[in-house]
């Protein structure tokens, strides 16, 4: 048998065909480099000191020997703090979106997505035996079509901010829409967490419409600093995922440093000051890009904010020239977004200097012409 022919040969044909492209990923770990590609965009990660306590992992999942006082506790806490019946803490985004999506509707019924829906949220879709359709992204237009088109229940997914673009979902829009069909909303916020509202509650309470949602999805691994996610609704949605979602009943449950680590960013959202910050180097950031430049910009009010270069060749030069001059900035390329829609994209976070801000904008300037 060729090479070609064995598995080993099928998947490096992959690898190259990548490679001829140019958009071969690999892992990175280039130190000392101002930060502005990271989700960590109140520094939680850097100021949040938890000592180990207790043991080091949860000894399997929660419905075996993995439960304790201690996630109930928690979750009752982050239920207030998100104004919600009930919480259901899972051990990532990812797990959240996969186990929520795969189980919440059965055959007959109809799953609308963003088309720009994150791939933990597709993924979970494809695992679920209901019907599904992409809607043009924030397009209210698109999506009635598409809830024309829909068949028993109705889910509609949608983030709060989108990852790779930085914008906003037209929240109010689309639930005026969808409690016309008759539609349940679930809202990931995972962009939004510890970034929108006054304690970093996320869009919906910003919006004040929490309770016109079927679910939320708050995820950790971003402004919090830590790990984990959470999945809030009703006491009946929580009593089914327990019963239902597999990635939560086959997953050893998080460790108990790890809720330590939740429960403190938690508390520091409270009386943080960093989200001001954020909001402030958002602003400045933006206020010293030049016309053209803005002209490159996508529209964000987030700490997401992507300079688009056409062609995944220009869009790896730029990186490489960021990051020559010490800045950690990233490329975002096809197959992540669309061809011809390749771009930089620079976090923002509330630890960043006013002269790093600078920087950042004087290179791009210099980079881009």
């Amino acid at each position: 048998m060729s090479k070609s022919k064995t598995l080993e040969g099928k998947i490096q044909l992959k690898l190259d065909q990548r490679k001829e492209k140019n958009s071969f990923r690999s892992l990175k770990n280039i130190p000392n480099l101002i930060d502005f590609c990271s989700n960590d965009y109140l520094g939680f990660s850097q100021s949040i000191n938890v000592k180990p306590i207790g043991s080091s992992g949860a000894t399997g999942s929660r419905l075996i020997s993995g439960n304790s006082s201690k996630f109930e506790d928690l979750e009752i806490k982050i239920a207030k703090f998100h104004d919600s019946e009930t919480a259901l803490i899972c051990n990532s985004g990812y797990d959240a979106n996969l186990g929520l999506f795969s189980c919440i509707a059965d055959k007959g019924d109809t799953i609308i997505y963003d088309q720009y829906i994150h791939a933990s949220i597709r993924d979970g879709i494809r695992l679920s035996k209901a019907r599904s359709f992409s809607f043009e992204h924030n397009n209210l237009y698109s999506l009635e079509r598409k809830l024309k088109q829909a068949t028993g229940s109705i889910i509609i997914a949608v983030e709060s901010i989108y990852s790779m673009d930085g914008d906003c979902t037209p929240l109010l829009e689309i639930i005026t829409l969808c409690e016309k069909y008759n539609a349940h909303i679930i809202l990931d916020e995972a962009h939004a967490t510890g970034v929108l509202g006054d304690n970093g509650e996320g869009l919906a309470q910003n919006l004040k419409v929490q309770n016109r949602l079927f679910a939320r999805v708050h995820t950790y691994g971003k402004a919090m600093g830590c790990h984990g996610a959470v999945i809030l609704g009703s006491e009946t949605l929580r009593n089914y995922l327990i019963n239902y979602s597999r990635s939560f009943i086959y997953s050893t449950a998080l460790g108990t440093h790890s809720l330590k680590c939740i429960e403190a960013a938690y508390t520091k959202l409270t009386s943080a000051e960093e989200i001001n910050r954020l909001h402030q180097n958002i602003s400045d950031f933006k206020s010293l890009l030049s016309v053209k430049l803005k002209s490159r910009l996508l529209e964000s009010i987030s700490p997401i904010q992507c300079i688009l270069i056409p062609g995944i060749d220009k869009a790896k030069s730029v990186e490489a020239g960021l990051q020559a001059k010490g800045l950690d900035c990233r490329a975002i390329l096809h197959p992540t977004v669309e061809e011809g829609k390749e771009r930089i994209r620079i976090c923002i976070h509330s630890f960043n200097t006013t002269e790093e801000i600078k920087l950042c904008v004087d290179i791009l300037e210099e980079l881009i012409k």
